[in-house]
């Protein structure tokens, strides 16, 4: 997998990811307030950069973006384009501009296994193959 500089910043040594974390495509890991810029004509040695900490079993859907100093609790899942200015506790699903807390992991999972296809443990092809059958599209 290839990496895109761009999701880590400039300082991307200050992200730490647990295990089994998933980013999606345009998700951003931002550890410093470039607002600090214009403003150091008045103040030189201002500063403001924080480390990120992800935990283990966390999700982050398309476009959502996280600012420093936010730790990630574990079994998470931060939705599509969610800004996460807070810490996530663990096993929450965060939403929103600002990120806020929509419901537990656990009531995620309920909803999720009452409207599954059941073909997740399909490998892609196969997957292909039903989703087809499924929604009745010929080739």
């Amino acid at each position: 997998m290839v990496i895109p500089c761009s999701m880590f910043g400039s300082e991307p040594w200050l992200v730490t990811l647990g295990e089994n974390v998933y980013i999606t495509d345009e998700v951003r890991f931002i550890t410093h307030d470039g607002g600090t810029l214009p403003l150091r004509k008045e103040v030189p040695d201002l500063e403001i950069t924080k480390p990120i900490v992800v935990g283990d079993d966390v999700y982050f859907g398309i476009r959502s973006i996280v600012l420093p100093g936010v730790t990630i609790g574990n079994r998470c899942i931060i939705a599509a384009g969610a800004i996460v200015t807070k810490d996530v506790p663990d096993n929450s699903v965060v939403a929103g501009v600002p990120a806020r807390l929509i419901k537990t992991t656990d009531e995620y999972l309920e909803k999720l296994k009452s409207e599954s296809l059941h073909i997740g443990h399909l490998s892609s092809e196969d997957k292909a193959k039903e989703l087809k059958k499924i929604f009745h599209i010929n080739e």
